[in-house]
Parts: structure tokens; sequence; C-alpha cells
């Protein structure tokens, strides 16, 4: 097994004069007369471990296949190194080849390859300096989350992946069957594996609130599907989402704690992976550190829907998409109020309650819900959440005025009869955040195995 004091992020860090063991990939070699250099790397830093390679240590035809790709582990000596860039570098005293690359075929030589043609290559793409930095930070990034809330005690629930109930009531779900429903029609789903027609979860939050009701904060990060037919860099059908719920917390608290949170992501993502953001910020993102700071040190703006669609009605400003009051803020609307007019995140409040969901809690307007979106520079929304609905008789009439029946919702109406309390919560979409956090532009490239519309192939 591979000690943690082996990983080239370790190794980089220790003195001249120790002797180890570096495993890893190849990602190139040069040669001179009595010497071969090797740049080697295993994934758990952006700066490879050069390994110095004298002639005579290892045949030359072994030589001949420490190519690109090539899997290597080398023992020797870690020495003061003269190049730039790197405090040590390792000379071989020993080398084991433990897989060839053959370089005629194997695809990531020397030849860059565009973040499409990466795609097609998923099984490999990993190997590469820009998913290496990706997933690196999105490693980070599952910490950072897990971090804030255990620090504030939050129970970490699982919620299921299977569900009956739709929690958003757009009906852009996978369903999960047993039947044959070529052979059966019509199909009778009393039948079906579980009695019932099921569903891939589109979230977690209704059953959240079951153990928001009985421990009062905390929250869920696991997987999440959509079946919508939305073939854009801003979708994917199978995603991760951080859902927390909190019972005795209305809209201001969850405002609060939804500024906290995007704050503290970064403020950790930034001391852990600096070197991958700071790459990242050279090739990808030019503005990104600097945006990510900006984040940091902000006060986030506060403005009710009503108020937004006014500025943005006075913007002067030929938006695509029209505004008006009762229509949903686009994108290019969150934009312009992130990034001309206050030039800061922006936290809008406040929605008419036909366009959001039905458990959100009615305002005493009779008009809007006590609803949130999170709106940052560059991305736009990336937090959406409200406080939720404890009134039993307003739930059963917001139920059905959304075409829907309350039977399927009959425990989550228990929930009010039996001891039911404000409580409010938010969901964060862990790729759309991923996004935000390296400057990447389409959502494939922030995710290991992108499940999109005609694409499961990896």
């Amino acid at each position: 097994m591979i000690q943690p004091d082996s990983y080239t992020r370790s190794l980089l860090k220790r003195s001249p004069g120790e002797t180890v063991t570096a495993h890893g990939w190849v990602k190139t070699r040069r040669d001179s007369k009595s010497v071969h250099f090797v740049q080697l790397n295993d994934g758990s830093s952006p700066v490879d471990l050069q390994v110095v390679l004298d002639a005579g240590v290892v045949p030359e035809d072994m030589v001949a296949k420490i190519t690109t790709g090539a899997c290597i582990s080398v023992e020797g000596e870690l020495v003061a190194s003269p190049g730039k860039g790197q405090a040590v570098e390792l000379k071989a005293r020993a080398l084991t080849l433990h897989g060839v690359a053959d370089p005629e075929h194997y695809p990531l030589q020397k030849k860059k390859h565009t973040l499409e043609t990466l795609r097609e290559m998923g099984h490999l793409r990993t190997r590469s300096n820009t998913f290496g930095a990706v997933f690196r930070v999105r490693n980070a990034l599952t910490v950072a989350i897990h971090k804030f809330f255990q620090d504030r005690g939050f129970l970490y629930v699982h919620t299921p992946v299977i569900s009956s109930s739709d929690a958003e009531g757009a009906g852009s779900m996978f369903q999960v069957t047993t039947l044959d429903l070529e052979a059966v029609k019509p199909a009778d789903f009393t039948q079906d594996f579980f009695g019932r027609r099921t569903y891939l979860t589109v979230s977690g939050q209704l059953e959240a609130e079951i153990f928001a009701l009985a421990f009062a904060n905390v929250y869920t990060f696991g997987p999440t599907f959509r079946a919508e037919n939305s073939n854009t860099p801003r979708h994917l059908a199978e995603f991760y989402m951080i859902e927390p719920e909190m019972a005795f917390c209305d809209l201001k608290d969850n405002q609060d704690l939804a500024e906290a949170f995007l704050k503290s992501q970064i403020e950790q993502v930034l001391a852990a992976c600096r070197p991958d953001l700071e790459f990242l910020n050279k090739w990808y993102e030019p503005e990104l550190i600097r945006t990510l700071e900006s984040l940091v040190s902000a006060t986030f703006e506060r403005m009710s829907y009503t108020e937004a669609i006014a500025q943005l009605q006075k913007s002067g400003k030929n938006f695509e998409f029209p505004t008006h009051w009762g229509a949903d803020l686009q994108s290019e609307h969150e934009r312009y109020l992130t990034e001309e007019l206050v030039k800061r995140p922006v936290i809008v409040t406040d929605y008419p309650k036909e366009i959001k969901a039905f458990y959100m809690r009615a305002n005493d307007d009779g008009k809007t819900v006590a609803a949130m979106d999170v709106l940052v520079p560059r991305i736009g929304e990336i937090i959406g959440g409200s406080q939720r609905e404890e009134r039993g008789d307003l739930l059963v009439e917001r139920i059905r005025s959304h075409g829907m029946s309350e039977q399927p919702y009959w425990w989550y109406l228990d929930l009010r009869r039996f001891g039911g309390v404000a409580h409010a919560g938010f969901g964060m979409g862990f790729e759309r955040m991923m996004m935000y956090l390296t400057g990447m532009k389409n959502i494939r490239d922030v995710v290991p195995f992108p499940r999109t519309p005609g694409s499961a192939e990896f």
C-alpha cells in the first residue's frame, strides 16, 4: 500500500538526503547523453516530481519504455534541485516499470486536446493537468462542505435515491420499474417492485424535513436526477445536491446561513488548492482568484423580487427575455444584478407564488412566498431556498393549486399536525459551485462521469 508520505505533494516538501520511494505516471521524459529526466505525477499535486535517472541504473531498453502515460515506481534519494519551481528532485537508485503506454496509441501525448475531445476519453482525461486541478478542487470542496456543517452541529442525513414523490412538482423524473412495460399495457404499478410508481429523486429536501423536525439542524449531500432534455453547458441528468434543513429558522436565518456557507467553502478551497486555482486562473478564467477573494470579503446585497424587477426595468438594457412582475429571472437578469448593478452577490427574496414550489411559505400579501435565490457574479443563481410552509391548511391549498394530489404527501402533512414548527432550508448544486470555483464553462468538465441526453458511456 502506498504510504501518505510517498505522495508527490508530501515528497516535494521533504528535505534533501532522505531516501524515499515515489509512485506515479510519467508526464514526460527528456534525455541527454548520460542522464534521463522523468517528470512523475501521482495526482496528489499539480507539481510534478522530477526524477533524475543516470545512465546504467536501468537497462536502456527499459528506459525506452518510460514514455508518457507509463506507470513506474522509483526508489532513491531526494537531492536539492537546481531547477526553478522545485526544491528537491529524486535521484533514482532503482526503478520498477509497472505498465507501459505505447506512444503510438496513448492519446495524451504532447499534443494539446480541447476539453470537448477530452470528454470523449473519460477514462484517461483525469491524468491531464486540467482535470487533475478540477478534481483536486472537487475533493477539497467536498471536505469544506462537510466541515462547515459538522462544525455547526448539523446531522448528516442519507436521503433515498428512489422516491415516490416529486419534490419540485415539475414532473421531469426518471421512472424506476421492474415491469416489462412493452408486455403489460397499461402497466399495473401495484405489481411493480415497490407496489407503486417510483422515480429517481430530484431532491432530498422533503425527507430532510422529517429529520429537521426531530434533530433541528440537518443536511443532505447526495446524487439527484432530472429527466430534462436540456443539452446545455449548465445541465446534467445526474448531479449532486447539498440541502441543509433547519427547524426554528425563518427566511432571514436562511439567508444568513447561505451567505456564511458560500464564504466558508471558498475560503477553505482557496487555502487547500491555491496552486490548482492559479493554474485554472492562468488557462481558463483570468479573473478567477480575484472573483473568489472578492466574494469572501463582500457583504451580500439583499433585495426583494419586486425591487429586482424594478431595477431591471429601469436599467435601459435590451434583455433577450423581457422583464415583468410574475416572470422568472433569467441568467442574463441575474448577472446584470450582480455584475453591473451592485457588483457583488445578491440575495433575491419573496418571489411570486405562481413561479415557485408548493412547499414555500405564503407571505401575508397573498401574492408572494418566502423564497430566496443567492446570485453571484459570473454564474448567476448558485443557491435556491425558502422558508417552508408549516401551516397545514395553507400547504394543502398550495398542493391543490399546483394541480397535485395531497394523498402522496400525507406524511408531509402529518409533520405539520404533530409538533410542526417554522423551518427553512436551501439547496446548492455541487457541480454549479464547482463551475464557479474552477472557472470551467461547461458543467461536463467538473463532474467525473457526466450524464447528459444521449451520453452515458463512462
